[in-house]
């Protein structure tokens, strides 16, 4: 496959199409600089002078950079081989996969699988990504092991999760968005909503007062009592409850039930990631847009997501 090539779509293309790092920085060249090398220091357009070790040469003002440079696969001792087939076991796995399968698979060490899963499920999030619009689901989900005796509700001490879901007429779901928050209150509701709902959409909430004042941030706000109304939540809200119950199920399957809080983002943005190309006949194409997110994703270091990345 040629650099503008056609991406693959089953395994045998795949290794066929990145045999070794020189197709693969071919290939991440082309999705960095479609219309040809942009020099990132004098911005002058045009085909650079090439050297070993990948190096690339502005011949303007000699700036030396490479194709990974300001990229999440920065200084990566890691192959590019190794994180493509990574990529495309994530993007293909139905139910994508755990950072111990995925040690397995690509045959590295634990802590080399689990950093390249992490860097990617960073990628995973578009900084550029559209607002959800028309009408919008928005609720709370826990997630957790269970508690004898603990608390129920949003009073308890599992994770609390954000969702909103856009509501498709007659019937059907458009995009997701989540979002792990401290507590379900004013101060993180508004602030989540107000980032990933476009104004003039319909908000559908239940009664829970952390949502009340959305009507003066430019939202048509229609709220659900549900002590009040006949219907279960799962009725009123049906889309948010069918994404916390396929969230719920993913996290039990693919990683056992079992997470840190402080990585729970990361798990959201990935499970986003798949919900909203859930309609895509293309695995490869799955694949690209990955790559496509990795060479715009600015360098992301072990230090940073050890813990947690926000």
């Amino acid at each position: 496959m040629t650099a503008g090539g056609d991406f693959p779509n089953t395994y045998r293309e795949f290794v066929q199409h990145f045999p070794d790092d020189s197709a693969c920085a071919a290939y991440l060249e082309h999705l960095r600089w479609p219309d040809g090398f942009h020099c990132p220091a004098c911005m002058t357009l045009g085909d650079p002078w090439r050297q070993t070790r990948g190096r690339l040469v502005c011949p303007a003002c000699r700036h030396q950079t490479s194709v990974t440079v300001g990229t999440i696969l920065e200084k990566t001792r890691t192959p590019l081989t190794t994180w493509f087939e990574a990529a495309w076991h994530l993007t293909t796995a139905k139910n994508g996969l755990s950072a111990k399968t995925l040690e397995r698979t690509l045959g590295t060490s634990y802590r080399t699988a689990w950093a390249i899963l992490q860097r990617y499920r960073v990628s995973m999030v578009r900084s550029e990504r559209g607002q959800l619009s028309g009408i919008v689901e928005v609720d709370e989900a826990l997630l957790g092991g269970v508690v004898q005796g603990g608390k129920r509700g949003r009073g308890a001490t599992k994770s609390i999760v954000v969702i909103a879901v856009e509501i498709k007429k007659p019937k059907g779901f458009g995009r997701i968005r989540m979002r792990h928050i401290p507590e379900a209150s004013f101060a993180y509701l508004q602030p989540f909503i107000s980032d990933v709902v476009a104004e003039k959409a319909t908000v559908r909430t239940d009664g829970w007062k952390g949502y009340n004042g959305l009507f003066k941030h430019e939202y048509v706000h229609e709220r659900t009592v549900l002590s009040s109304s006949d219907d279960p939540a799962h009725v009123s809200m049906p889309g948010v409850h069918r994404v916390a119950s396929l969230l719920k199920r993913w996290i039990l399957g693919t990683h056992q039930g079992s997470f840190v809080p402080g990585h729970l983002q990361a798990y959201l943005e990935e499970f986003t990631f798949r919900f909203n190309r859930r309609t895509s006949r293309s695995r490869g194409l799955v694949f690209r847009r990955l790559m496509e997110q990795t060479v715009v994703t600015p360098p992301v270091t072990e230090a940073d997501v050890t813990f947690g990345y926000n």
